[in-house]
């Protein structure tokens, strides 16, 4: 399979990331200063994970329209879903906070499409409202992992070491 189109976007980030939409598009995010030809020698040796990604969101479109699995939320069951996670999640995120002997600033639930779960530098954290839909195990894991970035901002060894530990 040929990879044909693929989308760079330049930002003020560190690291180069690799994205395959639902629509197929295939996304590349690069530092700025990156050179053209680092991130098209990242593409090259990606090319494999493409391609397999690629097939494996194909078949999984081709399943879920011949299935009808395809459902996006209304604005009303997404409102509902809001309030059911600014209910059950606070209470979470205090129990886990007290637990890990860190503070927190607000919390904010929203229905967002690429992330569970973000914590700032002033230490507000926010959830996707869709985590409500998910086993507890899951929803707990988010809220420790953004809590520890309260002590690590990064994904540094002791930031997955804190994670580990709790």
């Amino acid at each position: 399979m040929m990879i044909k189109q693929i989308e760079i976007i330049r930002s003020n980030r560190r690291t180069v990331a690799l994205e395959i939409n639902r629509d197929l598009r295939i996304t590349v995010r690069a530092p700025m200063r990156m050179k053209q030809a680092d991130i098209e020698k990242f593409i090259n040796e990606k090319s494999p994970w493409i391609e397999k990604h690629l097939e494996i969101m194909k078949t999984r479109n081709a399943s879920e329209s011949e299935k009808g699995q395809v459902k996006a939320f209304t604005e009303d069951e997404i409102r509902e879903l809001e309030k059911k996670a600014l209910a059950s999640i606070p209470p979470k995120v205090e129990a886990v906070a007290q637990a890990l002997d860190v503070s927190y600033g607000r919390i904010t639930i929203r229905n967002q499409r690429t992330r569970w779960g973000s914590c700032s530098s002033n230490g507000n954290l926010n959830f996707n409202c869709l985590l409500v839909l998910c086993p507890d195990e899951v929803t707990e894991y988010v809220i420790v992992h953004e809590l520890c970035h309260r002590k690590h901002m990064n994904h540094s060894k002791e930031f997955w070491t804190m994670v580990e530990k709790y």
